[in-house]
């Protein structure tokens, strides 16, 4: 479950295409993730970490090598479902003494803020989200207190001030 988590929050990728990776689908030359028929019906490429390609990798050794589903259920080898993740989450989540709020979609959507207070511009964030309509990545992007707090007045500035 970190491995799965940690490729959520470092690479923005919901709960569905998680699940549904494949090892094939990690691209460590391009440090790259190929996401596969997402919730929009279109396949799109996100980052790999390089802190996730380490979790990753130390994962499918430990797990075997899996060629296939990358994150099989241990007992029928399939699929695991989103319910079960959810679940998992919720246990951490209470063990961790975190805001019961707190879901998987919540490492998605830190994901987005935190990209968004570095400054990477949206419409690659929106990229990365695979969100066709821009409207649709807004709700990830809050303005959150360490954006605000970077700003400068107008006011302050010196250069052209008729203020002095």
């Amino acid at each position: 479950y970190k491995a799965m988590f940690a490729t959520m929050y470092s690479s923005g990728m919901r709960v569905s295409e998680v699940i549904h990776l494949h090892y094939d689908d990690i691209s460590r030359t391009n440090m790259q993730i190929h996401v596969r028929d997402t919730k929009n019906r279109m396949d799109r490429y996100t980052i790999l970490s390089k802190r996730c390609l380490d979790i990753l990798t130390q994962y499918w050794f430990e797990k075997g090598r899996p060629r296939g589903i990358l994150f099989p259920n241990k007992f029928t080898g399939n699929y695991l479902t989103v319910n079960t993740l959810e679940q998992v989450m919720r246990r951490a989540v209470s063990d961790a003494g975190l805001p019961k709020n707190a879901t998987p979609h919540s490492l998605r959507h830190s994901f987005a803020t935190h990209l968004m207070e570095q400054g990477v511009e949206r419409q690659n964030i929106q990229a990365l989200l695979g969100h066709r309509d821009p409207k649709s990545t807004e709700v990830y992007l809050h303005v959150s207190n360490k954006s605000l707090m970077g700003i400068q007045s107008p006011f302050d500035r010196k250069e052209g001030a008729d203020y002095e």
